[in-house]
């Protein structure tokens, strides 16, 4: 992808013109492809991989276009869980859209995850947990959110978390997938 970028940036075109125009529209159909199950986890993950290689070449550049950046979006996987490949597939996809990203790892307790949230000023917290022994902590988080007076959204996600449990513990969403974390977080934005 990179060289194709390079040859784009040569002729004349700017950086934030080729992610709002090409690589986002493109992601936006692997999307697609991925939600028909037209696609599947490993193009879906190659597809992100490489939007992330032409975002690295792309970024200093956007940085001169002094572009606005997008939403502060702070991932955890939650207290007691250490499992992260879907979080760190969540967390491509979300700045391959444009998201701030802060990437606070596994095994994060609620208060750690309160604490960062208002530092950086985030729109959203998005929690991950594989375990049912783990997805409790997600209820522990949204409880202190609460407490502190934090507006911040929350979004859940994990094999075992479903809309019913996001509800059930006052997250404003659930997340199945990448593709649909990026529409929520989108979504929860937006309002």
């Amino acid at each position: 992808m990179v060289p194709l970028l390079e040859k784009e940036i040569q002729d004349g075109q700017q950086a934030f013109q080729l992610v709002d125009g090409e690589m986002i529209p493109a992601i936006n159909i692997v999307g697609e492809k991925y939600e028909k199950r037209e696609l599947f986890l490993p193009q879906l993950i190659l597809s992100a991989e490489t939007m992330k290689k032409g975002f690295e070449y792309l970024q200093p550049l956007l940085q001169q276009d002094e572009q606005e950046q997008g939403p502060t979006v702070l991932m955890a996987t939650v207290e007691g869980d250490i499992h992260d490949i879907g979080k760190n597939i969540v967390c491509l996809m979300l700045k391959n859209y444009g998201f701030n990203v802060v990437d606070l790892g596994i095994d994060i307790p609620a208060e750690e995850i309160v604490k960062k949230a208002r530092e950086e000023k985030a729109s959203v917290i998005g929690l991950s947990a594989l375990m049912t022994t783990t997805m409790v902590k997600m209820q522990d988080c949204v409880e202190l959110l609460h407490k502190e007076g934090l507006k911040c959204k929350v979004m859940i996600g994990g094999a075992v978390v479903t809309q019913a449990y996001a509800e059930r513990i006052g997250a404003h969403g659930f997340a199945r997938d990448a593709v649909s974390a990026v529409k929520l977080a989108r979504k929860l934005c937006s309002e």
